[in-house]
């Protein structure tokens, strides 16, 4: 039966038409993928720099740079689809997990042996070490009220702070162990190798800015507010990166112990927050690809420059 008139509430809003919503992600994606050249010449530059902490500094400003570039296209785009998202997600679980091998773990053997360790014992010191780093990230994890953008709030007195800082506080969480490997690294020996591990660690901070706005917008925040959050998410990657390489910088002794706590807490953000959050929603086949695709790009990135 047709509903009488005082029933009807008045015509829909009108929707933007479809050309404009793929105009405005084509533009969303060239300026994503401008900002992509640009991390990647600036992080071949990084090699040549001469101060230990001031490249720590320059790539954590890099890495939260490339945070920032990613949050843009929440400003141009209404929506992406759950699919898009969980394979950002593994995307960018794919280049850490890549980063922790190829740029952390393997030199922090090479570190460890160079320092007169022989081989169970460089094993046993960096396998130690990603042990220590994944507790201290465990360890935080658990006495630091935070919100994860799904399982929700954990850690004590949570519902005591605002959410939007219940947010900020589990993205700073994530981002540590990033800037922490970028300062670890450029306190090392192989200063191409940091930078390729910059390079890699920028290039996932990208999507990983969207999907921090995102997840923002998906729980009631304004694009502003989202894109800001998701900003000011990264400014931790450069203060983390320039105590990485202070602390590393008192002695030599501290530097596989550096680079293997670094790849800890990697892995540990990896399996513990990334996984299992691109997995939830049933793509766990779009979210894998995004993770061998993340993980070859790093490994070549990190082989072709270093």
């Amino acid at each position: 039966m047709t509903p009488p008139p005082s029933d009807v509430t008045g015509p829909p809003a009108p929707k933007p038409a479809h050309g404009l919503r793929t105009a405005r992600r084509c533009l969303g994606a060239c300026i994503a993928g401008g900002g992509l050249l640009v991390l990647l010449a600036e992080g071949l530059q990084l090699a040549r720099s001469g101060s230990t902490v001031g490249a720590a500094l320059t790539g954590g400003c890099i890495a939260a740079l490339a945070t920032a570039l990613g949050t843009l296209p929440v400003l141009l785009s209404q929506q992406f689809s759950q699919r898009a998202y969980d394979s950002m997600l593994g995307f960018g679980a794919g280049v850490m997990l890549a980063a922790s091998s190829f740029s952390l773990v393997i030199p922090a053997l090479a570190a460890a042996k160079a320092q007169g360790a022989g081989a169970w014992g460089s094993g046993a010191l960096v396998g130690a070490g990603v042990l220590v780093g994944a507790m201290a990230l465990l360890f935080i994890d658990r006495v630091v009220p935070h919100e994860h953008f799904v399982k929700g709030l954990e850690g004590p007195q949570a519902r005591a702070l605002k959410r939007v800082w219940l947010f900020v506080l589990a993205i700073v969480l994530h981002n540590l162990p990033e800037g922490l490997a970028i300062g670890v690294a450029f306190a090392g020996t192989d200063p191409v190798g940091a930078a390729a591990l910059t390079t890699g660690i920028s290039i996932q901070d990208v999507p990983e800015g969207l999907v921090v706005a995102l997840a923002l917008r998906s729980v009631g925040y304004g694009k502003l507010a989202a894109v800001g959050l998701g900003v000011l998410s990264g400014l931790v990657e450069p203060m983390a990166a320039v105590l990485g390489a202070a602390v590393i910088g008192l002695t030599a002794a501290m530097l596989p112990w550096g680079l293997a706590m670094a790849a800890g807490a990697m892995l540990f953000v990896i399996s513990h927050e990334i996984i299992p959050e691109s997995h939830r929603k049933g793509h766990e086949a779009y979210a894998t690809t995004g993770l061998m695709l993340g993980f070859v790009l790093m490994m070549l990135l990190d082989t072709a420059l270093g």
